[in-house]
């Protein structure tokens, strides 16, 4: 073998990695849209991070999650849905107030919600049967086990004569549609709430 054989075997074999990564299809991306900071949101991200690999995605493995955080800042959302829109995700996980932000930002790109009230009085999906073409998630229905919660409440402490909600009003999910006012009925034990 002669020198310039040997150089030329020699390019070609530093070359070959860089080709066969060029040749590997991109990861796919799932967009996040969060409201709350990193820090504050650290226990649902590492759930969230476990679910994924349990069905077989590893972040930067053979999935790229696309982060896009509120802050706190509601008003955000809106374009930080269209940044995962513009990023071509495959899919976008909108916790909490994030799905009203995501399902106008797309209705092509798969939405998976997450929100402790009723979507469907949210606005958010025509029905719970019938979710929108590319809406699905989990919904807590927080507000509709509250009585159930305030019972459970009156028989831990049945000498307590008031009950105080802590809640952040600026939120969209937590806003009150309507005011309610909840009292204790004697027999059989039950709140009623209107």
């Amino acid at each position: 073998m002669n020198r310039r054989e040997f150089i030329s075997l020699l390019g070609c074999a530093a070359a070959w990695p860089l080709i066969a990564r060029a040749q590997q299809p991109a990861m796919r991306g799932i967009g996040y849209l969060g409201m709350p900071s990193f820090e504050s949101e650290a226990g649902g991200l590492l759930a969230f991070k476990r679910g994924l690999a349990e069905a077989g995605y590893v972040e930067d493995q053979n999935v790229v999650i696309e982060y896009r955080r509120a802050n706190g800042q509601y008003d955000r959302l809106p374009a930080l849905a269209l940044e995962l829109v513009r990023r071509q995700v495959v899919v976008i996980a909108a916790p909490g107030p994030a799905g009203s932000a995501a399902k106008a930002a797309t209705n092509v790109i798969p939405i998976v919600l997450m929100t402790a009230s009723d979507p469907v009085e949210l606005g958010l999906v025509a029905s719970l049967n019938q979710p929108d073409n590319n809406l699905t998630g989990v919904a807590y229905l927080n507000v509709e086990v509250a009585s159930k919660r305030l019972e459970l409440l009156h028989e831990f402490a049945p000498s307590a004569k008031s009950v105080a909600l802590l809640a952040n009003s600026a939120a969209p999910v937590t806003r009150p549609r309507k005011k309610m006012s909840c009292t204790p009925q004697r027999e059989p034990l039950a709140w009623s709430c209107w």
